[in-house]
C-alpha cells in the first residue's frame, strides 16, 4: 500500500508541476487538460484489469502521464529524425513535414 501510495503521490505532484509549467512551454491547457483526460482513461481501464491496482489510482496516475506526455510534446506533433538526421512530423495523411 505504501508504494502505491508513494507512486501515487508522484505522479500527482508531476502533473501539479506540469500544469503550471504548461504556459511556458507554449503548450495550451486545453491540449494538456485532453491528454490528461485519454490519460486518466486509459489509466482507468489499466486499473480495472491489472490487480492490485485501483480504478482510481490508474486513472490519477493514468492523467499525470498523459499530461506530461502532451506538455513535453513541441508544437502538437510528434518529431521524428530521418536517417540523414533531418526533423520531421507526419500529418493525418502520412505526409512528412520537414523543419525549414
Amino acid at each position: 500500500m505504501f508504494k502505491t501510495r508513494s507512486v501515487l503521490t508522484g505522479g500527482v505532484a508531476i502533473a501539479a508541476a506540469m500544469a503550471f509549467s504548461a504556459p511556458a512551454q507554449a503548450q495550451s491547457a486545453g491540449e494538456v487538460l485532453k491528454g490528461a483526460a485519454i490519460g486518466g482513461a486509459g489509466g482507468a481501464v489499466a486499473g480495472a484489469v491489472i490487480p492490485g491496482l485501483s480504478v482510481g489510482d490508474g486513472a490519477l496516475v493514468g492523467a499525470a502521464g498523459g499530461a506530461v506526455v502532451t506538455a513535453i510534446t513541441k508544437d502538437g506533433h510528434r518529431w521524428y529524425r530521418d536517417s540523414n538526421g533531418r526533423r520531421y512530423w507526419v500529418d493525418k495523411r502520412g505526409r512528412r513535414h520537414y523543419r525549414r
